[in-house]
């Protein structure tokens, strides 16, 4: 058993399906870190500048960010981070249906630490988000805020 502290983790995600299987993912994965949710690009900006409902939020030490979100989307959320010196040191994996040459370009050049292409196969997409948080846990040294 790894005796890693547990990591917390902001998904930004509008789609309550691709929710619910990360968070089974999470669940089924036993790691026990903390996995927060927030709807839109404004609400992950909210989350991650302590804004609003989100005042008392912490810092996350992983964001999983889905590209096409209301409000802000994925790619100016993902600027905005890369842009902030308080932020630029979070680790940042697009996690999106798209599979666009140049989304996965653009993501890479606004600085996202991975790119993952949601699987449609529900066992897959567990899995895909079990090796995203294997890796960031359990291989990856995170820095500590």
């Amino acid at each position: 058993m790894n005796a890693t502290k547990p990591i917390e983790v902001l998904l930004v995600e509008d789609d309550p399906g691709d929710e619910l299987m990360t968070r089974e993912a999470f669940e089924d994965n036993k790691i026990g870190n903390t996995l927060h949710v927030v709807r839109d690009g404004e609400q992950a900006l909210d989350f991650l500048y302590r804004r609003g409902a989100h005042q008392d939020a912490p810092r996350p030490d992983l964001i999983l960010l889905d590209l096409n979100l209301p409000k802000y989307d994925g790619r100016q959320v993902l600027e905005r981070i890369k842009a902030d010196s308080d932020l630029t040191h979070i680790p940042v994996v697009v996690l999106t249906t798209s599979a666009a040459e140049e989304d996965i370009l653009r993501s890479y050049q606004l600085h996202a630490s991975a790119y993952v292409t949601k699987p449609v196969d529900l066992e897959q997409f567990i899995a895909a988000i079990r090796k995203i948080d294997d890796f960031f846990v359990t291989v990856v040294r995170l820095p500590r805020s």
